[in-house]
Parts: structure tokens; sequence; C-alpha cells
């Protein structure tokens, strides 16, 4: 056999591979046009979606909402006693919705979304706060695939409430220590999701320097487990966003 020969054999049998070689699995990119999984609504609480709907209902009878609170278990346990007296004190004046719902991540607040939970309702502000369990539950997302999911949700909240503010708030920090890995995570994401706020309809805050002591350590008398805060802490919250919620709700 000749060297040419070889070749064009050995061309042929590499093409041959090629063909049956499985492709690479597509880059998890919402440029690529697959979506992050942060993107790809998903349903976990059923039986508090219905509830919240039945609350979006009885609103909207009595008049409806100025201002909705959107998030995970830290938006959640404002119904908590004794943060609860906080949250009525700052915001019950303005009928709030609270569709804050323990464990979430960007994916389930977009299946809530999309299955009525702000529909029919015109508030002025919505406030949201998402993507830590993203970060930290076993779906253990990277800080661009959480900050493309709460981008996702973004945008989501505007197709439905085109007239609303939306406060954007930075994740609150984690861990105790600032060089611990879940803590620089969140500092990641909080970053990407920055970008977000445009200053006109979305505006993004970040609280999480509040809520630390001033070499950047996270004080279990703020937050007991280090995720979420007790009553000081969410003192701390509605002081910080308290004029911005004035401001945009009138």
């Amino acid at each position: 056999m000749t060297i040419r020969t070889l070749a064009i054999a050995a061309t042929a049998a590499f093409m041959l591979g090629a063909l049956l070689s499985p492709a690479p699995a597509p880059a998890q990119t919402a440029a690529s046009g697959t979506l992050h999984r942060g993107r790809v609504p998903v349903e976990k609480d059923g039986d508090r979606h219905l509830a919240f709907l039945a609350t979006r209902d009885a609103l909207i009878r009595t008049g409806g909402t100025d201002l909705v609170f959107v998030g995970d278990s830290i938006t959640d346990w404002w119904r908590n006693d004794p943060q609860r007296a906080i949250f009525d004190r700052y915001f019950g004046r303005y009928r709030p919705y609270n569709i804050g719902i323990a464990g979430d991540e960007t994916q389930h607040v977009l299946w809530r979304i999309e299955h009525g939970e702000l529909d029919r309702i015109r508030p002025k502000l919505v406030v949201l706060m998402i993507g830590t369990n993203n970060l930290a539950n076993a779906n253990r997302m990277s800080p661009a695939e959480t900050a493309d999911g709460v981008a996702g949700v973004v945008e989501a909240i505007r197709r439905k409430l085109p007239r609303s503010k939306i406060l954007l708030l930075g994740i609150f920090p984690r861990a105790a220590r600032p060089e611990d890995p879940l803590r620089l995570a969140v500092s990641d994401t909080n970053a990407r999701i920055a970008r977000l706020g445009d200053e006109r309809t979305v505006f993004y805050r970040d609280i999480g320097a509040k809520l630390l002591g001033s070499d950047g350590t996270l004080s279990t008398e703020i937050m007991p487990d280090g995720l979420h805060p007790n009553a000081r802490g969410y003192q701390i919250w509605a002081d910080a966003i308290s004029a911005d919620v004035r401001r945009w709700v009138r």
C-alpha cells in the first residue's frame, strides 16, 4: 500500500470516527440558545402557589397592592415574628403582597410568575432578592448561571408589570468570613446582577455591607445561621430600603 493510499485511509477513518462520536454537550449559555438552569421554569410548591393566587385575588377585590416582595426564605420570613411587626410598620400602608417561598431558586420564581402570581395587579414597586439558593442548594449553580437566572426573573417581572419599578437587591452575604468560597460566590453574582440596574426601571441596591462588621465578618448577632437575618437584621433591611420605597410608592 502506498503512502498516499495510507493517508487517504487514515483521513477516512478519522472522518468516520467524528461522525459516529457523540456531539459535545452544548454550552450552558443564554447566548448560545441553550438556557441556563436558572432560567428554565420549575414548579416547586404548588400549595403555596395556590395560596398566593388567593391572596392576589383578595387584594384585587379590595383595591390592589402598591408593593410586591419577591424572593426566597429571606423574603418569606418577613411573615414570622418578631420581624412581622417591622414589616407592618414600614410597609403595611402599601398593602404589600409577599410571594417569597423558602428554598426557592430563580427557576421556581419564574414558574410562579408564569403561572399567574403577578397577573392582574399593578404595583408601583417590586422588591426582588433571589439567587442565594441557586449558589448553595443541591443544584450548585455558578455565579454566571445564577446571575443569568436573576436576569430572567427581572425580565419576567418587566413583561408582567411593565409600569412597575423594580428594586433589585444584591444577595445578602453568607458565611462568617469574607474569604469563604460561598461569600466570594455571592459577591461575584452581585457584581454581575448589578449590571441589570438601569436607574430608570430597575434600581440595583446592595445593602450587604450594612449587615457586616468593619472587618467584613458576618456576626451571628445579625445572621445566627450565616444566612437568615434575625429581627435586628430585618430592621437593618427595612431601614436600608425605606427611602427607596417611599420614593416610588407614593
